[in-house]
């Protein structure tokens, strides 16, 4: 499934339809090159599940970690992680089982991800888009036609 990102507003649209389809141990795998937006699409998907303090990107500290009325929530971002000891350690393991996870740089702990992840790949040739796959579960969530109420 293709999702244009056109503007924030676009952004925040798909934020809030991943946010309503999210249950403890969802994984989110934002993928794209540097400047893509997949900080500015993991914090609008914080925002949609009621954050309101500041949400840093976790470029230096790797972790953050949220509470939610539904659920916590730890957005990783693995782009400086050189090794699995270094993974170990953030307590990604962990965060899978029980929380929702939002995973920047994914590709550096694939082996670690869930098969049964939402993969959100953002790219900006032609124009900032996601491309969208995961399991059946998300499809009513995210087809346009659909309005963002589940199936």
């Amino acid at each position: 499934m293709q999702w244009p990102l056109d503007n924030l507003a676009a952004s925040n649209a798909l934020a809030a339809r991943i946010a309503a389809g999210l249950a403890t141990g969802d994984c989110v795998a934002l993928e794209g090159d540097l400047g893509a937006g997949k900080t500015t699409l993991a914090r609008a998907i914080l925002r949609a599940l009621g954050v309101t303090e500041d949400v840093p990107s976790p470029t230096f500290t790797l972790v953050q970690s949220y509470e939610t009325t539904r659920f916590p929530v730890r957005h990783f971002d693995l782009y400086r992680v050189e090794d699995e000891e270094e993974i170990e350690e953030l307590g990604l393991d962990d965060a899978l089982e029980h929380d929702v996870t939002l995973v920047e740089w994914p590709e550096r702990a694939t082996d670690r991800l869930p098969a049964a992840r939402l993969r959100v790949a953002i790219t900006t040739e032609g124009g900032r888009k996601a491309a969208i796959s995961g399991p059946a579960k998300w499809a009513g969530f995210l087809n346009p036609g659909q309005g963002g109420h589940g199936g």
